[in-house]
């Protein structure tokens, strides 16, 4: 588990094996202190586990699922990615929840200066936008954001200073892109009301009946 508070911009050193599996290296310094193998660290917000590691360098291995619903397909040498740690029982939630498991990945479509801030326009499905809602939140390439507002293909994100001065952000432009995970909350909520035992769908033949005593039964009223 993760909170979207980035840590420090790691730098990907290497990359060997194909576009089934891949084994990263990546330069790091703060995430480091302490690490052990079979460690978590989100890289880019996906969550990969240390296989060996050294004074300044740690290796993660990819699955062909990671690498087929991931931003982490598109990387090469040199490129700077986002890294946190995963987080301690008892250390201070800053961001949101974040499990570092990407729903799937969008496509920036603008960058634009305001006032102090840069907004950003993200293109993505309707099965990621359905979880995505104003104000609520949004993790993007392992970074917790507040959503500003949501369209009918994409939504935006403000992005003050220090996150832009501290993340990869700054390197993204428009047509690249990058790692959506939906707030956890509003995925568990859907579970409950769509996906019940095949008794309670078809006593809700509809889909979904939300009712007092549904939402009773379940703790919610």
């Amino acid at each position: 588990m993760f909170t979207g508070l980035v840590e420090e911009v790691g730098v990907l050193e290497s990359i060997s094996g194909d576009h089934q599996a891949s084994q990263l290296v990546i330069r790091a310094q703060t995430v480091l202190e302490g690490v052990k193998i079979g460690d978590s660290i989100a890289v880019n917000g996906v969550c990969l586990t240390v296989t060996t590691h050294t004074a300044h360098h740690f290796q993660v291995d990819v699955m062909p699922q990671t690498l087929q619903h991931t931003n982490l397909r598109h990387l090469v040498p040199g490129q700077r990615v986002n890294l946190e740690r995963a987080l301690r029982l008892g250390d201070r939630l800053g961001g949101h929840l974040v499990s570092g498991h990407v729903d799937g990945t969008g496509t920036v479509l603008s960058r634009q200066e305001h006032a102090n801030a840069v907004l950003f326009r993200i293109q993505t499905g309707p099965e990621l936008l359905k979880y995505i809602m104003p104000r609520g939140s949004i993790c993007l390439d392992g970074i917790s954001l507040t959503v500003v507002d949501v369209e009918d293909s994409s939504f935006r994100v403000s992005i003050i200073p220090h996150t832009l001065a501290m993340t990869s952000l700054q390197d993204r432009q428009p047509g690249q892109q990058v790692n959506l995970e939906a707030d956890m909350i509003g995925k568990y909520v859907e579970r409950l009301l769509y996906h019940g035992s095949p008794k309670e769908q078809a006593d809700k033949p509809n889909g979904s009946s939300l009712s007092l005593a549904f939402l009773q039964e379940n703790g919610f009223a």
